[in-house]
Order: structure tokens, then sequence, then C-alpha cells
């Protein structure tokens, strides 16, 4: 090997080894900010008494806005779980964008849906909207179903911001579960603030609990091992991720399955971008650069505790599409709002949010996977020390399963989702496991995720196969 290629092959190693320190110091640093968080929040929401919320007037109107496209194996059931929230005064706003299955076919039996001559406003611009479906049977008065031609999952929530006619919308995917109080609790920031402008929830992955009517009565792990891993995903993301930003106001991401906004809020920022497939967080990137240009105050939120539930993908095929497209819309929201990077004028947000999420959730794969390409090059060259290099494996080791084990135990200590011990020493043992493999490999979906957007030019969704609630065990 030329001593040229051994010298950059061996500083690659040591910014790589830097790269490595600052990663795990700001992990480090999220994870203690989002344990004091959760203590705050348990303290804080102890003694809420949400029943009262229900029966008076302190919970204001919401719409509820829901897209779906060929959804027809759990549109039934989504919708009814939908329409059983433990809320006041709520509407559902069910938006069809041009399915080619039955998805509008099953609602229309199901629900005894009629055309309505409802007045409908394109405030924001959508693909055209075909009509209006409402239903005959009173207990259903609250359900409104918006049939439209297709335009993208942004074209449709922005559809059914339009028919909403509450000041407060909540949008959500269409095959996702509330449970029963997650309007009330998602809203409580709301009332208690009147600079909140949104509000996020957290997402917990279905597979494998018992699902009765449209509401999980059962929480238990999948006998799947994809599923498992990314409940252990999960939650790092939100409760030891999300968590943390939201104490500092520069929380970036509020998720497309369960998001509350003042609907005032969304329309003056020209509702959600068509032109991205990480529309969510898009969304509120803008959010925060409009509020922070006009110097007005507000708060973005994250409330771990109202729970969305989610089908999670089982096969490798489609979850790398979906951690694919995720990276897309990460690198596309970076490349929008790049002039908000280390811009004190945004605050936390231009100064640590974007930063961080630009070094370590989007150049951190491409980072790694590029120093294991460096030490499988100076492994074949002979310049590579075997103990320098076990070292580095070992405490690189160590850091990746100490954030997921304590990603795990956070959620052990305050929700508790998981009360069989059995469930919870899987997802120990998944927080260990991961790092043998399934990291990498999540790893080359994302660095493929470059190729896609530079090279192949791809900016579409794919498309994500869903088995839908009656598979899971009842």
């Amino acid at each position: 090997m030329s001593l040229v290629l051994e010298y950059i092959l061996g500083t690659y190693i040591y910014l790589v080894t830097a790269f490595f320190i600052g990663v795990n110091a700001t992990y480090t640093f999220l994870l203690i900010r989002s344990y004091r968080e959760i203590l705050h929040y348990m303290r804080h929401n102890a003694f809420s008494n949400y029943r009262i919320m229900v029966q008076s007037e302190l919970a204001p109107p919401v719409t509820v806005v829901a897209p779906a496209f060929n959804e027809q194996t759990t549109i039934v059931e989504s919708t009814r779980s939908l329409l059983k929230l433990n809320y006041g005064n709520y509407d559902v706003v069910l938006v069809n964008d041009g399915s080619s299955d039955g998805t509008l076919d099953r609602l229309r039996s199901e629900f005894d849906l009629f055309p309505s001559n409802q007045l409908y406003i394109p405030t924001i611009e959508t693909e055209r909207v075909r009509g209006i479906y409402r239903s005959a049977r009173p207990e259903y008065r609250n359900l409104m179903v918006v049939d439209k031609e297709n335009g993208g999952k942004a074209d449709a929530l922005n559809a059914g911001i339009n028919a909403a006619r509450h000041e407060y919308v909540c949008c959500i995917d269409a095959d996702s579960l509330l449970e029963d109080e997650a309007l009330l609790r998602v809203m409580k920031p709301f009332l208690e603030d009147e600079t909140v402008i949104a509000a996020g929830g957290i997402v917990r992955i279905a597979n494998g609990c018992r699902v009765v009517n449209g509401r999980v009565i059962d929480v238990r792990l999948s006998n799947k091992l994809l599923p498992i891993f990314q409940v252990v995903e999960y939650f790092r993301a939100f409760l030891s991720g999300r968590m943390a930003w939201h104490g500092m106001n520069g929380l970036l991401i509020i998720s497309g399955a369960f998001g509350m906004f003042k609907k005032a809020a969304v329309l003056e920022a020209g509702g959600y971008s068509r032109n991205t497939v990480g529309e969510d967080m898009e969304l509120v990137t803008r959010l925060h650069r409009i509020k922070r240009d006009r110097k007005e105050p507000y708060r973005i939120v994250f409330v771990p505790d109202p729970v969305c539930w989610t089908e999670a993908p089982e096969s490798a095929r489609i979850l790398g599409r979906q951690r694919n497209r995720w990276h897309r819309g990460l690198l596309e929201t970076i490349l929008t709002h790049g002039s908000m990077l280390f811009s004190r004028r945004y605050g936390v947000v231009g100064s640590a949010a974007m930063p961080y999420f630009l070094f370590v959730e989007l150049l951190g794969p491409a980072i790694e996977f590029l120093g294991y390409l460096a030490v499988v090059g100076m492994f074949a060259g002979g310049i590579l020390e075997v103990p320098m290099a076990v070292l580095f494996f070992i405490v690189s080791l160590f850091y990746g399963i100490m954030f997921s084990v304590a990603a795990v135990l956070l959620e052990e200590i305050s929700f508790q989702r998981y009360p069989r011990p059995r469930d919870l020493a899987i997802l120990l043992a998944f927080g260990v496991i991961e790092n043998f493999g399934y990291r990498q490999l999540t790893i080359l979906w994302r660095v493929k995720a470059f190729w896609d957007f530079f090279v192949r030019g791809v900016r579409t969704w794919g498309t994500m196969q869903r088995k839908g609630w009656d598979s899971n065990p009842r």
C-alpha cells in the first residue's frame, strides 16, 4: 500500500474516531435531557383528570384528518377507532387519495355514505376533489370522506385541512390506531400555553398486539424479529431523542402518524409541501422558520403519553424502502432549509437541532459506512493496529448497547406499556443484538438513499404493504 493511501486511511480513521466521540457525547446529553423531561412530564401530569376535560368545555373542537391510499385492509377498523375516541367535540375527515383498490367502496358500505353538497373551499391548492361524502347513520354524523384524485400524502392532508371546520387539526395516518384519551392528552399543551402551535404524540409498534374493535387491548411483542428491532428504535427516537429537543424548543419532527396543529398556523405556512417525501419534518421546520423570522413567540412540543399504534414493516424489503424514504425526506428538508444552519437568528433550531440532524442523522450513516470500508482497507494493507481496532469496536459496541438499553429503561420507568417481564427482557436483549447486523443493515439502507436521490433522482414514496389488524393475534 502506498504511503499516500496509508496516510489518507489513517487520517480518516482519526476523523471517524473524533466524530464517534462527538456523536456519543451528543447522545449522552440528549439521553440525560430526555430523562429530566420525562420526569417533569410525569410530575406535571400525575393528577390530570382527563374526564373533566371531556365533560367541560375546556377541550376545544378538533378535526382529525386521515389520508388514505389503498388502505382497504385496515381502513374500516381504523375509521371505527377514530370515531370512538374519548373526546367531546371532534370531526373525522378521511381523505381517499385516488385509491385504486377497494378503500372507498369499503367505506361506502360500512358507513352508509352518501354524496354531500357541503361547501369545500380549496384554501391550499390540491388535486381535484371529486366528491364529499357523509354518513346516513346518526352515530357517524361526525364522519366526512373526501374523495380526490391522487396527489400523494401531503396533497391529501392539505385537502383534509381545507375541509376541516375546527381551529385545531390532528393529522394521522389512516392505518393508525389512537388510544381513547390520545386527543385529550395531545391537546393539553395547547390549553396550558397559547403559544403552542403544534404537538406530536408517541408512535408505538402494534405488531403482535391484540386489537379488538379498533383498540389495542393487550400489548405484546411480535413473534417476528424486525418488528421487535423497530420497537427498540422507536423508543430511542421518541423517548431519548424527541423528548430532549422538545425541552429546548428545537423539535424538528412531529410524526406524520400523529400530530396536532393550530389550523391557522398550517394555513399561514401554506400547508404540507408536495415536493418532498418528508412532508412532516419539512412542515415543522418551516413553522420554526416562519415564527423565528417574524419574531413571534411559539412552541412546538412533544407529548410522550398519547399513543398512536401503527403497523410496522415485517419484511426487510419494505422496511428498507421505508428507511430509504425517511432518509431522503431528511435530506430534502436540510437542502430546502439549509440557510437556517448555524444561524443564531433561528435560536436552538439553527445552532443545535439542524446541525445535529445534518451531521449525526443525515451524514452519520455515510461516515460510519466509509469507516467500515477504511478499516477493511487498512486490514488488507497490513497497517491496521489490531489492539486499537478491537478497543474501538468494544467501546463503540458499549455505547450502542447503552443508548438502546437506556431507551428501553426510560420506557419501563415511565409508561410501562410492556407489563410482562418476558417482553421487557426481550427488548433489553434486542437492544444488544441490534448492534450485530441490524444496525449495519439500516446504515446500508440510509446510505443507498443518497444514491437514489442524487444519482437515480428518486422523489417518490414507493409502496407499503399492510397485513391489516385482522392478522394480529386475538
